[in-house]
């Protein structure tokens, strides 16, 4: 691993004009590929302080030996070069749209004498064409048994052929006909490739013509009283509309356009793409990757297109003008032209890149941000719980940490309040690396004027000192209940179980690891609690969210996990769900404090009715937009009093403008 100031280039050497970098390891192969409109100010930013680098970036530059650049004089060229390079070198430090499955796709054997069709994954061939990729198997398969119903072309391998051909027998499809049997030679192949091109035509989803043509035919047939022909026709019209059911229109001006959208947390991204020809869906596929930086979404959305068209293109026998569609509509746009213009050259005529902001398109391309959202959670949710996924996570936090033993119950804290106020604090409970929603607790801050230390010091105070009074409660019922001659478990049970509510004590466990959403102070803080409550076993450590850095009490530098790795995959579910739960209970507790301080001057209003209004709608925007006839409707409100709360609610107080999206009240 070398030294970055080993092979640093001077800052006077570096030219200032566009180009394409690339970092080279020790073996000489490329790792790394980037543009930059100024060479000089980007591949400075790479030889910084190791400390303030992105923690892929530092790997990168460490796993580097050398670093080259050429020059170009546009950015266009600039992203042309990286396109090219990309393709031809993979390097590993790239993101990586990929993931663990191979999506099948449907093919037609164009350069053979008799074009055979066949549902096939894997490395494509010169001269043939491919439709798809498609995300269910069962369901293409599906469609090609149907459309062999119409459009009787060759399906068998060639071992197969050569046998029906040297025996003079069709196999099992030509005798059910679905297949036109050119093995035997009842076609000539001419006619054979007539079939293949409409079954083509089809797969591509120009089907809207050939309805018509077998609509025409069979009525002429009909007319001229051939009518087991007619009823051929009829067949095939009803099952090829069949097939037009299942890839219906959804665009209907028949538009050629990639539809792309992205859903992203700090540690991975996935990315739903619709392949849309002549209106209709053709194709669809979805990727998880695991992201290894901070780049925003538009630098990843840029990132995946480069190297979607790349790959796609790299293919042989592609047609580039039907791969690479007129259209592509994102939710994110890239932040310059050079890319349409890349994608312009690569197909021969205009690309245009745009974000769709009403319509069809706009709906499609919210289902595939949805797809995309989907696609994410579920990952998230398979790999959380696969019991051997979470025992590694835990097992390199307890390496990480140095803990004596993998930390099963964890408890992850967070503040949250805006400028100062309505301050809350939240508790996530993990066990085993699973969420128990059950634990779930918020606090309420009351020490006024506190800090995000002072606040993380008073509700851990909270919690610990509950968990003491807790276990002394626990020692009581136990000594009673040996007292009154219960049995173990009859004493157990009483011990755990609160004797006024009946209700499971919930604080009477402590946890292996505590885990603060901050930096080093928070931790600190975090640790000295626990030290003066006595629970210097309890493990504390902080997780900051730009870097995701994990700091540890009385240390001088945090640790750097692997981004990718289980352990940190699993911190920071952690810590994100407890921010999560924070912000949730804090925007509840907003709404209320808005309502019940603009109700506070409506005479006859108590602390029951403002109750009432709060189940009824729930945030002062939703109160403000009533009536006073629904007002009226709540339990204990008559027309006078009605009245007066929508004359309170809609009158705003001098100074303060009101945000008319959230209903809040904002400073002027």
């Amino acid at each position: 691993m070398a030294d970055p100031k080993t092979y640093r280039p001077k800052t006077g050497e570096i030219p200032t004009s566009p180009g394409v970098y690339r970092f080279s390891d020790a073996e000489g192969r490329i790792i790394y590929v980037g543009k930059a409109i100024s060479l000089r100010s980007r591949l400075n930013s790479y030889f910084a302080d190791p400390a303030t680098l992105a923690p892929k970036t530092r790997r990168m530059v460490f796993a580097a030996s050398k670093v080259e650049w050429t020059v170009v004089r546009t950015e266009v060229e600039a992203l042309q070069l990286e396109y090219t390079w990309i393709k031809q070198f993979d390097p590993r430090f790239n993101v990586k749209y990929r993931d663990d499955k191979t999506y099948p796709w449907l093919c037609v054997t164009w350069s053979e004498e008799f074009p055979r069709a066949f549902v096939g994954r894997g490395a494509k061939r010169r001269g043939w064409r491919y439709f798809g990729p498609y995300g269910q198997a069962w369901a293409i398969r599906e469609s090609l048994d149907t459309l062999l119903t119409v459009f009787p072309m060759r399906s068998c391998s060639n071992g197969v052929f050569a046998a029906a051909k040297a025996s003079g027998r069709p196999c099992l499809m030509g005798y059910i006909d679905k297949c036109c049997a050119p093995c035997v030679g009842r076609i000539e192949p001419d006619e054979h490739r007539a079939i293949a091109s409409d079954f083509c035509s089809v797969m591509g989803g120009r089907i809207t013509g050939l309805l018509r043509r077998y609509e025409t035919e069979m009525t002429a047939a009909a007319e001229a009283l051939e009518f087991e022909r007619a009823a051929a026709l009829r067949d095939k019209l009803g099952a090829l509309r069949k097939v037009a059911e299942r890839n219906a229109v959804v665009l209907p001006d028949g538009t050629d356009a990639d539809l792309i959208a992205l859903a992203d947390d700090p540690l991975e991204v996935a990315v739903q793409i619709f392949q849309v020809r002549d209106g209709r869906i053709v194709a669809e596929r979805g990727w998880v990757a695991d992201r290894n930086d901070d780049s925003s979404l538009t630098e990843l959305t840029e990132a995946f297109l480069l190297q979607f068209y790349a790959e796609a293109t790299a293919q042989p026998g592609v047609d580039r003008h039907r791969l690479i569609p007129p259209e592509i509509l994102v939710a994110i746009a890239p932040g310059d032209d050079a890319l349409a213009a890349l994608l312009t050259t690569e197909r021969g005529s205009t690309v245009r890149i745009r974000v769709p902001q009403r319509g069809d398109k706009r709906d499609l391309l919210d289902t595939a941000a949805s797809n995309a959202a989907a696609t994410l959670s579920l990952h998230k949710t398979r790999r959380a719980s696969d019991l051997t996924t979470r025992s590694i996570a835990l097992e390199e936090i307890q390496t990480a940490l140095g803990l004596p033993e993998a930390p099963l119950r964890i408890e992850c804290y967070d503040i949250s309040h805006l400028q100062g106020t309505n301050t809350v604090a939240s508790m996530v409970v993990f066990e085993d690396g699973m969420a128990r929603k059950s634990e779930y607790r918020h606090f309420t801050i009351t020490t006024v004027g506190s800090d995000d230390t002072g606040a993380m010091r008073e509700v851990l105070t909270r919690r610990f000192q509950r968990l003491i009074a807790e276990r002394e409660a626990l020692a009581e019922e136990k000594e009673k209940a040996t007292g009154a001659g219960e049995t173990i478990e009859e004493g157990l049970h009483s011990a755990l179980v609160d004797p006024d509510t009946r209700a499971p004590r919930r604080f009477s466990y402590p946890p292996q690891l505590v885990v603060v959403d901050g930096a080093g102070p928070q931790a600190d803080v975090a640790r000295a609690v626990l030290d003066e409550l006595g629970f210097g076993e309890v493990a504390v450590c902080g997780l900051a969210k730009r870097l995701e850095e994990v700091w540890v009490p009385g240390e001088e530098y945090p640790l750097i996990l692997p981004r990718a790795s289980e352990g940190m995959y699993l911190l920071q579910r952690v810590r994100d769900e407890s921010h999560r739960f924070a912000i949730s209970h804090h925007r509840k507790r907003r709404a209320h404090s808005m309502i019940e301080s603009v109700l506070d001057d409506v005479r006859g209003l108590g602390e029951v009715k403002r109750k009432a209004l709060l189940r009824r709608f729930g945030s002062l925007k939703k109160l403000r937009a009533a009536t006073a006839e629904e007002i009226a409707a709540v339990p204990g409100f008559g027309p006078a009093l009605a009245q007066a709360v929508v004359d309170a609610v809609r009158q705003e107080p001098p100074g303060e403008a009101v945000n008319m999206t959230t209903g809040e009240i904002l400073s002027t």
